[in-house]
């Protein structure tokens, strides 16, 4: 699957824009006034767009190809024999053969089962293999885990279920960014006021202010051009890049910068159980002697998990916790099969010894008892017994007496534990959606310490509805045998309640949950799919780095939050100066090349250096009410110190050069000063910070008075005397 947008459409999307023209007209407008020094803004808009291209073609290169299905040959079965073609040549109704280790390449029906066990964990969630008889559903991207059999195909292409899902999420959602959508939203009421507030303010600067015609072009532009908060967006441009960066250093891969802002601000992590929390790999939890001691069952089970060559899931976690291979002279075997659901050896001159599922071994009821106990508790139960001779079917075992139940469960990750921690602390709501049995999943999230872990419940029995749905993310922690749907039907759920909600998931199953959460965070030892519909890929696939990540996000957050207000000042009082002036009929205070003075020493180098800080504090009412909060007083106190200037102006005589001067000084002043309370608390730091920029202000308005347009000080000292 290709991505929606070529390269070239990209790079026209990032340099045919509302603003970038607007800015191409007002460098136009400098140019025919012959005031070329007033064009520095130009290197802002250029800037801005190439950061943009940048990052979209970087982006583009990683989602360009959504695959699931990684193998390229099939075992095509004719009348005479078996040979392999290229799956893209598969036709329905051909008939394959699989064996152990297969990846499925098409959606089948089995004709044949030959004990074949399927692990279908990236398409439904269930880490448990699934046994498949004649007439069951193959999926494609499944794998085979044990034994083999035909199948014959039922869909191929762009038909399979697997393929379906992925195209679904081909047109993923972006990450979420408050901060994003307010700037857009802030630009987008600034683009409705300045074309008319434009229109107007030249006529006045010609017409009643008596400007010339390149005085009037100038005045106009500088007008218009504050009302822009261009270096907003390049600001938040680079505070991504450098966040993305640190992340990288990290083994995080963002693939949308946008989703770092997104996961520090999530308040509900979904999370899949498998690949997150536990390894996927199960343990030996518990040995229960029933009637015999554990060195008796150790001795037996030293012996019997390693007299079988294939292993599962299973047999490897016996086999790593009873690892005293002694060799055991061993005169029969039956392995184990999803038929018959045990296993067994006869010892030379020690006996029959069966390991299974202790309903199909035992009678016994205080036995089944305890197993469905534990059962309920989220662990898989065997039971192991001996028996009289072995036989190849459970109710053809003779005088099976019970040794000992030994308890199995996922092995959860070392550092799951502390993750979850760190966002319980962070108020983060952790919720778990599976496709494993419910119970499993939720002694698995008991044992993380999630909080409300033990609330749990089938999905499959809810209803895809909005109010049922909304009802039971209320009440439940856990959802067990959720379906690719219902993960998708979920997260919707929980974002119309308000939240902003991240998943963390590593197979097909998860691909639309991950593409319509705020923020999707895949493992890179997922399948391809996921990796690719998330915002975010955990390249050592460490789920710990997710603390990382919100550490940044955080950090980029706070910083841009109180650099933002110097940004937004600007526009602010650039509108209402614009207002006012065209009120009162008189020259706009400013010139292009006094607002890049201003703009360069009180704006844009404070807040690179001040986003260059490392800081969590996150405002909590919302960002755009924070930085109004912060420069709509700043902007008042502005347009209130220039209107006293116009007041005086005329009675006491003061020439249009010196007006301009003051206006100059007064502006930088103000804003200088909101510099300083931004960065309060004041540090070392940030004291240099103040001090270097009110130094660079004052020496360009003492060393270049005639480039700014301004007085000297030695007149300004003499026209005050």
């Amino acid at each position: 699957m290709k991505s929606s947008r070529t390269t070239w459409q990209i790079i026209l999307s990032h340099t045919v824009t509302y603003f970038n023209i607007l800015n191409l007209i007002l460098a136009a407008l400098i140019l025919l006034s012959g005031q070329y020094r007033n064009m520095l803004f130009m290197g802002i808009v250029v800037a801005n767009s190439l950061i943009g291209i940048i990052q979209e073609l970087k982006v583009k290169k990683l989602i360009d190809a959504l695959s699931v299905v990684t193998a390229t040959k099939a075992r095509l079965i004719t009348e005479n024999e078996i040979h392999q073609i290229p799956i893209e040549d598969l036709k329905i109704n051909d008939k394959i053969r699989l064996i152990s280790g297969d990846q499925i390449v098409a959606d089948c029906t089995v004709l044949s089962s030959e004990g074949m066990e399927v692990n279908e964990a990236l398409l439904t969630g269930e880490s448990v293999p699934v046994h498949k008889n004649p007439g069951d559903i193959l999926y494609s991207g499944s794998h085979i885990v044990a034994g083999g059999g035909i199948g014959q195909i039922l869909h191929t292409g762009e038909d399979n279920y697997a393929t379906r899902l992925v195209r679904k999420a081909s047109t993923k959602k972006r990450a979420a960014s408050e901060m994003q959508d307010s700037i857009k939203k802030i630009i987008q009421y600034v683009s409705y006021a300045i074309i008319p507030i434009g229109i107007l303010l030249f006529f006045i600067q010609h017409f009643r202010a008596n400007q010339s015609l390149s005085d009037s072009l100038v005045n106009t532009v500088a007008g218009v051009l504050g009302m822009i908060p261009e270096g907003l967006v390049l600001l938040t441009s680079v505070s991504f890049i450098l966040g993305v960066g640190r992340l990288a250093g990290k083994k995080a891969l963002v693939q949308e910068m946008e989703a770092i802002e997104a996961l520090a601000r999530v308040n509900v992590l979904c999370l899949d159980k498998t690949g997150t929390i536990t390894t996927g790999d199960l343990i030996v939890d518990k040995i229960l002697p029933l009637g015999s001691t554990k060195k008796e069952i150790h001795s037996i089970m030293d012996g019997l998990v390693f007299a079988f060559s294939e292993t599962n899931a299973t047999g490897q976690a016996l086999q790593r916790y009873f690892n005293d291979t002694r060799p055991y002279p061993i005169t029969a075997t039956v392995p184990f099969s999803s038929r018959r659901k045990f296993m067994g050896v006869t010892f030379s001159g020690k006996g029959s010894y069966v390991l299974g599922a202790p309903d199909f071994l035992s009678r016994d009821m205080a036995v089944l008892e305890k197993s469905e106990e534990y059962s309920r508790q989220g662990f898989r139960v065997l039971l192991l017994a001996s028996c009289q001779t072995l036989a190849d079917s459970p109710k053809s075992l003779m005088n099976v007496r019970p040794i000992g139940l030994i308890l199995l469960s996922d092995c959860i990750k070392e550092d799951a534990k502390d993750t979850l921690r760190f966002f319980a602390r962070q108020g983060v709501s952790v919720k778990i959606v599976s496709g494993d049995n419910p119970a499993t999943v939720s002694s698995v999230g008991v044992r993380a310490g999630i909080p409300g872990a033990e609330r749990y419940i089938d999905a499959s029995t809810l209803e895809n509805n909005a109010a049922g749905l909304k009802d039971a993310i209320k009440k439940y922690t856990v959802f067990g045998r959720v379906s690719p749907e219902m993960k998708q039907a979920i997260i919707e759920a929980y974002q119309s309640d308000g939240m902003v909600v991240g998943m963390v998931g590593d197979g097909v199953n998860d691909v639309l949950a991950l593409k319509d959460s705020d923020c999707g965070i895949a493992m890179a030892n997922g399948s391809d799919a996921a990796k690719q519909t998330a915002h975010i890929v955990l390249l050592d696939s460490d789920f710990s780095s997710m603390k990382n990540i919100v550490k940044e996000g955080r950090t980029v957050i706070a910083n841009i939050e109180r650099v933002s207000a110097l940004y937004l000042t600007k526009t602010i009082y650039s509108i209402l100066l614009c207002v006012l002036f065209i009120i009162i009929g008189k020259p706009y205070p400013f010139t292009p090349i006094q607002l890049s003075l201003i703009g360069g020493t009180a704006i844009g180098l404070p807040s690179f250096l001040l986003a260059l800080e490392q800081q969590e504090e996150v405002t909590a009412t919302g960002f755009l009410r924070h930085v109004l909060r912060i420069s709509l007083p700043g902007a008042l106190l502005l347009v209130g110190g220039l209107a006293f200037i116009q007041l005086i102006c005329i009675p006491a005589h003061l020439s249009d050069l010196l007006v301009s001067t003051l206006n100059l000084i007064v502006g930088g002043a103000v804003s200088l000063s909101l510099v300083a309370f931004v960065c309060h608390p004041m540090n070392r730091r940030r004291f240099i910070l103040c001090t270097g920029i009110t130094i660079l202000f004052l020496g360009a308005v003492l060393l270049f008075p005639s480039f700014f347009g301004i007085l000297p000080l030695g007149n300004i000292i003499n026209v005050a005397m």
